[in-house]
Parts: C-alpha cells; structure tokens; sequence
C-alpha cells in the first residue's frame, strides 16, 4: 500500500509575482466603464414610457422621445462604483457567505477525502466524470435556471478537475459550459428566461418546448465534446493546462484502497443533503440566493460538530473562505456599475430604440437571426437573464407582429441571443467572479472559449431558420 500525501492545491508562489500577461477583469471592466461614460457626453439620451403590470415594469414600444443629455460627470463615475456595489449586494454578499461556508466544509477535511475517493473510483476512466458532470449541470440550468450557484459548483469541480489530472480550465468549464453554455441557454423550462419572455409576450408558459429541447441536445454534445477536446490536448501537451491561482504537486499519490473515514462519510452525507434541499427547495419552493446560502451555512456548522472543530476553528475558517472569494465577489459590483453609468446617461433606452429599428429594416426571412444578434449585443450591457427578456420582450413581441415573426420565435431568439454571450461578455458578473475564484485572466479564457460560442451562434442561427421555416407558435 503506497503511503498517499495529502492534497494540497493551493495558490501558487509563483502566481504571487508580478504578472505582464493576460488581462485582468477588474481593467476590463474600468476600461469599459471609462468608455461608457465619454459615451453619456455624444450619444443622445433617450426615454421610452414605461408602466406597471402585474408587478412588472413594462416598457410601451410606441412611446419613446429623446430627452436632454445627462452626462456622467468624472466624479459621479466614481460614485457609481458604490451604487453598484449596492446593487449587485445580494450576489456579492452570496458569494462570500457561501465562501465561508465552503471554508468551513474543507476544515473538517471532508472535501478533500471527497476528491481522495472521486479521483480512486474513476481511476483510468476519469474522462467519464465529463459527460456525467456535464449533464447534471447543464439539467440544473435548462430546468430550474441555475446561474449564480454555478460559483458554488465551480469552487468544489476545480480542485477535483485537478486532482484527476485535469487543469482548473477544465474544471471550471465542465459547470460553466454545462450549466449556462448547454443549459441556462437552451431554456427548456428556465423560469428566468423563457419563462419570462413568453410570459411578455403573451405565450402560453414553456410552450414550443420541443425545438428547445432539440437545441439543448446540439448544445449538450458540443459541451461534452468541447471539454474532452482540451483535456486530450492538455495530455499531449501539459503546458497548454490552464491551473489559476491553483497550484498542483504532480507527485500527489492516492492509496489504491482509499476508503472514508466514518466521521467523512457522515460529513459527505450532510453535504449531499445540503444539494438535495438546493435543488427541492428552487423548484418547489421557490428559494432564491438568501435561501441556498443559508443551506450551505447549516450544512457547515454541522459539518463541523461531525468533525469535532472547536469554535475558533470554525470562526478562522469561515473567514478564510471568505477571503478567498473576495476577488470574484467584488467583480459583480463592478459589472453592475455599467447599467448604472448607462441608467445615469439614459443611454440604454436610446440603445434599445436603434436596436429595434435596424430590425424593422430587416427582411422577413432574417430578422429572427437578427432579433437573436441584436439581443446577443444588448445582453452585453443587461447581463441578467430574467433583467434582459423583461426589458428586450416588451419591444420584441410587437416588432415580431409587424415584420411577419411569430411571438415564439421572438422569444426563442430573445433567449438564445442572450444565453449565447454569457460565457464571453466581459460584463457578466458571475462569468467574472468565476475567474477571479480561478485566478485565470479573461483574457484567456475568452480566447478559449470563442470558437465555442461561435460553434453555438451556426447552431442558434440554423434553428432560427428552421423556428421561421416552421412557422414556430403557437403564435
């Protein structure tokens, strides 16, 4: 029996230097904001009437006016950064508590007796964990619209990823390419963006569910064959493996007859339950981010009863793993500052007002793919999926009954416009704050993943073109 040493992923000293290559998100983000904010001073402002319904605001595509300019000032650009941070609260606040429940979980050693017995189980058949993985995201996210807890998923699969002889790209990209590249896009019955959409748009609710099923299929495969791709290119060349803030010691040895301790199986069995109740209570009973994280925080007080940790141990730990997730949480403060500065201006209305009117220039037989094209656009300043159809539909629906679109395929193409630029706008809050938890630079990633998306934008325009062949309804 091999003497196994213990895991040890963690961040690396060289990672500490001073690094010239690859972009950091946090300049990303200013750099846009920057821009943006010159923009408030020479695109003309713009207003559209909105009202309430049903507990929603609805904006009146018939009434929009351009109104005096409100330019962002240099100081008033610098207070939007706490503004935004007030705004994406709910989330940053999400990410540490669950970051220090997560440090509480891996003080009881559990977790890494988890990836110790993962990595035993599928031994030369670690490969297989992909498609398995892959699918159980990708069903949260078509179902149920899982999105922000795939920074959750993506802490514990990046460490795993590694051990198994993967990288952290891998890790990352088996929940993200499956819970929003195959998953939250494709929309079977995801209540945040086809639900909302339709729901605008006077559609029956998850109607014209069969092509979106057909779509998560193509999806499904291409994020499978995607991952298995990198990782066997990464076998043939181990330089090209991607590894963060994460350091791996090639040495690591697992015991071929590795078993759990008691105390560990127990632990495990609280954090199998702490997922159970995540997924019960989203679907039946409609919990959202305060919900889930105070799971996780009972989960991990328990943990630590079960692993004997005394009170300042469990305290050190918990602000451990909130320190962690600092540089990822922060970020979706800062991605929530570009709607302020574009509220600030009222450019956004503006914006919205041009997009619509390219559109109704637009033949027939193309302006579904150019619906899903200017929406792929705008989810680049309204990044949240339920926040873009709500103010995407209310345009879309009457332009779609004036160009000879059905109300359908505007919706269709409303969601996989926006679904599609998820896993590549620099905006997006928790695609950056999952790269921040990472340590990989947007830069790098984004070239990563590019001919991903643009494998998904051929396969979004071709069902677009079989929805308007189709005469897609029922309406």
């Amino acid at each position: 029996m091999s003497t196994a040493k213990p895991l040890k992923i963690e961040e690396s000293t060289e990672k500490k230097k001073k690094k010239k290559g690859g972009l950091s998100a946090y300049v990303l983000m200013f750099l846009i904001i920057t821009v943006i904010t010159l923009l408030t001073y020479v695109i003309p402002a713009g207003q559209y009437e909105r009202h309430e319904e049903n507990g929603r605001t609805i904006i009146d595509p018939t009434k929009f006016e351009f109104v005096e300019k409100t330019p962002v000032g240099l100081l008033d650009m610098f207070n939007s950064f706490h503004q935004g941070m007030v705004n994406g609260a709910p989330i940053i606040l999400f990410v540490l508590l669950f970051g220090g429940a997560l440090g509480i979980m891996q003080a009881t050693g559990s977790i890494d007796a988890l990836i110790k017995f993962t990595v035993q189980k599928f031994g030369a058949r670690k490969k297989m964990i992909i498609p398995v993985m892959v699918l159980l995201f990708s069903l949260l996210g078509t179902l149920i619209g899982s999105a922000e807890d795939s920074l959750v998923y993506i802490a514990i699969i990046a460490p795993m990823a590694i051990a198994l002889g993967f990288d952290a790209l891998t890790g990352m990209a088996i929940v993200f390419l499956g819970m929003l590249g195959a998953g939250f896009t494709s929309g079977i019955t995801n209540p945040f963006t086809i639900g909302v959409a339709q729901t605008v748009a006077e559609l029956p609710m998850y109607s014209g569910i069969g092509l979106r099923i057909a779509i998560y299929v193509v999806f499904y495969i291409l994020s499978v064959v995607y991952i298995w791709r990198h990782v066997n290119k990464i076998e043939k060349n181990p330089e090209l493996a991607e590894y963060g803030k994460f350091n791996i010691n090639e040495s690591i040895k697992f015991e071929n007859n590795y078993k759990l301790s008691k105390r560990h199986a127990i632990s495990l069995l609280v954090f199998l339950g702490c997922f159970i109740a995540l997924i019960y209570g989203v679907i039946s009973l409609e919990w959202y981010i305060s919900e889930i994280v105070g799971v996780f925080l009972l989960g991990a007080i328990v943990m630590a009863l079960i692993g004997k940790l005394s009170g300042n141990e469990i305290t050190d730990a918990f602000l451990k793993g909130c320190s962690e997730m600092i540089p990822g949480a922060m970020i979706i403060g800062v991605a929530n500052t570009i709607l302020v500065v574009l509220k600030s201006g009222q450019l956004l209305d503006t914006i919205l007002h041009t997009a619509s009117g390219l559109l109704d220039g637009l033949p027939p037989s193309v302006t579904a793919v150019g619906m899903a094209v200017v929406n792929f656009f705008i989810h680049f300043l309204v990044p949240s999926g339920s926040g873009h159809a709500s103010l995407v539909m209310p345009i879309m629906a009457p332009l779609a009954d004036l160009v000879g679109v059905t109300r359908q395929t505007a919706a269709f193409a409303t969601v996989m416009g926006g679904g599609v630029s998820n896993l590549i706008i620099p905006t997006g809050g928790v695609l950056l704050a999952a790269l921040g938890m990472m340590g990989i630079p947007y830069s790098k990633w984004a070239k990563w993943i590019l001919p991903y998306v643009l494998i998904q934008v051929v396969v979004v325009v071709i069902f677009l073109i079989i929805a308007q062949a189709i005469n897609y309804g029922p309406f």
